[in-house]
């Protein structure tokens, strides 16, 4: 099992370029100016990831109304990502990281408790990134059911 790093509130943003669920190149950088919620999922189309990612789209409209761009990120193929994002109305980027770096620069993977066995996988974490590009909240192993209006009430949304 590994260590795993923290980020903490006011540091710097790990910067990444990864493909979104109709192959498009998004960067982090492409959204300076902008406030984003970046969330890692485990895997789509599961049902606590699809419980996630529909509260994070039945929550788009007034998070973007507040400022705020929503990005999903897992270690899904960009084909499965079109899938999940088809069927369940997803419109927001869904950002393919087989690799895992971008969930090692962040911290979302690592030891985890499962079923109480020590494993190692994807965090259910969530980032508010501010315009200028620093962590502003980092949350780690959250639960997905609850876990969006927690986001909304923590940004007052």
């Amino acid at each position: 099992m590994t260590d795993r790093a923290l980020l903490e509130a006011g540091t710097e943003s790990p910067a990444f370029t990864l493909p979104d669920q109709d192959g498009r190149s998004r960067s982090l950088a492409d959204y300076r100016g902008e406030r984003v919620i970046l969330f890692f999922y485990p895997e789509a189309m599961t049902p606590g990831c699809t419980t996630e990612a529909c509260d994070f789209r039945d929550s788009t409209a007034p998070l973007e109304a507040a400022g705020y761009r929503v990005l999903g990120i897992s270690r899904d193929a960009v084909e499965k990502l079109r899938r999940f994002a088809d069927r369940d109305g997803l419109e927001y980027p869904l950002l393919s990281d087989p690799e895992l770096s971008v969930h090692h620069a962040y911290g979302a993977y690592g030891e985890k408790n499962s079923y109480g066995r020590i494993i190692e996988g994807v965090i259910r974490s969530t980032f508010v990134i501010d315009a200028e590009g620093r962590v502003a909240h980092a949350l780690y192993n959250v639960k997905a059911t609850g876990h969006v209006a927690r986001v909304r009430k923590l940004l007052g949304v």
